[in-house]
């Protein structure tokens, strides 16, 4: 039996090498960017509030971003801009959780 597909992915910041990524508030610069990037499309003041479908996180004491497939099906720009900041950065990335969020 296939386990469920994954609705998100997470970019740590901790690079392939273990090093802390910086500056300390790239996760936020991160979803900022993509705040745009929302159900819906951009609306006015969408750029006071993060998209549901890439937000900051952290996870233990690691700032992460989570960045939910259905970025991927409505923006494949912005999702191939969230991948290749990981890659480009070095940075691990993992599955997210396979149910959705609330």
């Amino acid at each position: 039996m296939n386990p469920p597909a994954a609705h998100e992915f997470l970019i740590l910041g901790v690079t392939l090498d273990g090093k802390t990524f910086r500056p300390t508030d790239w996760a936020e610069r991160l979803a900022g960017v993509m705040s745009q990037f929302r159900p819906g499309g951009p609306q006015r003041g969408n750029h006071l509030g993060y998209s549901p479908w890439c937000v900051p996180s952290v996870r233990g004491d690691i700032k992460c971003v989570v960045v939910h497939k259905d970025l991927r099906e409505e923006e494949v720009l912005a999702w191939d801009f969230c991948v290749g900041f990981a890659r480009d950065n070095n940075l691990r990335t993992e599955t997210g959780r396979a149910e959705r969020r609330e």
